[in-house]
């Protein structure tokens, strides 16, 4: 048997800290990932998607999203099955019995953790979560389950193998041996979103569609072909559209700052990419307000987004800035005891310094002018 597993598709994430318009393109790219799916399924010729927890962001999403999921959904010939993860858990009269109210028979919510028979002697163990976090294995219950005739036996849960600390949830924690325990031929995790091998038959395949700067690799699904008696064949295969980086440039004049820019651009798709950007370095005070110049005037403006953090990009003044300032009356006088304080290095060094950065900044702007 071959299908897609997924996870960690969390549609409606409010991406509040972006600008509109960011929001707006992060938004629609998490639909656009069920889309990649069911034509990763077509192309694949898997007849199954199963999605390992956290399908929405939140237990009450507004109905657009859920509409806009189950039409997404229904475009394609193959079944999904879904299962409730803890930002989505499942309690009666919530957010699955809405969604229940409007999908068809391809889409299968698997909110109780009773096995159900994909296909014949292909037995699904879900193991729902009802609470957001949970003190007990929720995949205990695979040990009992009853699957007659099985050849395959494919478990789908949402929680940690290990602590993933800050990054991941604690709680909900499963045996690291779980298929083992369970006579699983494979086990389908979600919670984590990052693509993870555990071991040969169990895998967390990440969210579709990357939601932060924590890694690089864009988001992704897994094809996974079953066959009994043999070990899974699992192959990660692209789905997102966008990619999150993040970058630490040490640099110390201008002229490795473009190098670094232009090889940044060549290696990505800017339009689709958001970066994080961390810049050190001793440089004049001049190539310092020219490198942030450019970040914010042209690399800012080719990228989805950028953020920038330059408190380590340490700018001094050459001689001929302060000359230049000096002419200019009142700026020079300023100028000239900002410069000693920052010669001075005492406690109002870090202080001058930026109010020095700002004078030059301002004269620079009114000689272009």
């Amino acid at each position: 048997m071959k299908f897609i597993h997924s996870a960690d598709w969390q549609l409606g994430k409010p991406y509040g800290r972006f600008d509109p318009d960011v929001r707006g393109a992060l938004t629609e790219a998490r639909f656009d990932a069920v889309d990649a799916l069911g034509r990763a399924a077509a192309e694949h010729g898997a007849q199954h998607v199963i999605v390992a927890g956290d399908i929405f962001d939140t237990e009450g999403p507004e109905d657009r999203t859920i509409v806009q999921a189950i039409s997404r959904m229904d475009r394609y010939a193959c079944r999904w099955w879904l299962l409730p993860g803890n930002h989505d858990f499942a309690r009666n009269g919530g957010l699955w019995d809405r969604v229940r109210q409007r999908a068809g028979e391809k889409i299968v919510i698997v909110s109780e953790p009773e096995p159900r028979e994909v296909e014949e002697g292909v037995w699904l163990l879900p193991a729902p979560l009802i609470h957001r976090h949970n003190l007990e294995d929720p995949t205990a219950l695979f040990d009992v389950m009853e699957t007659p005739g099985a050849r395959l036996r494919i478990g789908v849960a949402h929680g940690s193998i290990r602590d993933f600390g800050s990054r991941g949830e604690t709680k909900n924690q499963i045996a690291p041996d779980r298929t083992k325990l369970s006579k699983l031929d494979y086990l389908a995790l979600g919670d984590w979103h990052g693509t993870l091998k555990v071991d040969a038959r169990t895998w967390y395949s990440g969210t579709p569609e990357t939601d932060r700067f924590q890694r690089d690799d864009p988001g992704q699904a897994l094809v996974v072909d079953l066959q009994p008696d043999l070990a899974p064949t699992v192959v990660p295969i692209r789905t997102g559209r966008f990619q999150w980086l993040t970058r630490d440039w040490m640099v110390n004049d201008k002229n490795s700052f473009d190098a670094e820019c232009e090889q940044l651009l060549t290696g990505i798709d800017a339009p689709n990419t958001l970066l994080q950007l961390n810049l050190a370095g001793i440089t004049s005070l001049s190539d310092r307000v020219a490198m942030l110049g450019r970040l914010e005037n042209d690399i800012g403006h080719r990228l989805r987004h950028l953020t920038v953090r330059a408190e380590d990009l340490v700018g001094r003044p050459r001689e001929e800035d302060l000359a230049a300032l000096a002419v200019e009356g009142m700026l020079g006088t300023a100028a000239a005891k900002l410069n000693a304080k920052i010669e001075a290095a005492g406690q109002d060094c870090s202080v001058a310094k930026r109010a020095l950065e700002r004078l030059f900044v301002e004269y620079s702007r009114e000689e272009q002018a």
